[in-house]
């Protein structure tokens, strides 16, 4: 019989399995290329370096994050 741990440890594979698996990956030309989702401005290649998996540049993070915490 499964424990909570158990129960808990696979909701949380199931939900990193699904998120990851609808991110896409940028490599090589992609990242050089990378353009903010949101506004369409490049994304700094620092930002790429730091966080290869980022589809907004800060300011658009920032402004999503905002909104997930519902500050405005």
């Amino acid at each position: 019989m499964a424990d909570n741990a158990d129960f808990a440890t696979d909701l949380v594979q199931r939900h990193v399995d699904t998120t990851v698996a609808n991110r896409p990956i940028r490599t090589g030309v992609d990242m050089a290329r990378a353009e903010c989702e949101e506004c369409g401005d490049a994304i700094p290649a620092a930002r790429r370096e730091a966080a290869p998996w980022a589809s907004t540049c800060i300011d658009c993070q920032e402004i999503q994050e905002r909104k997930r915490r519902h500050v405005w």
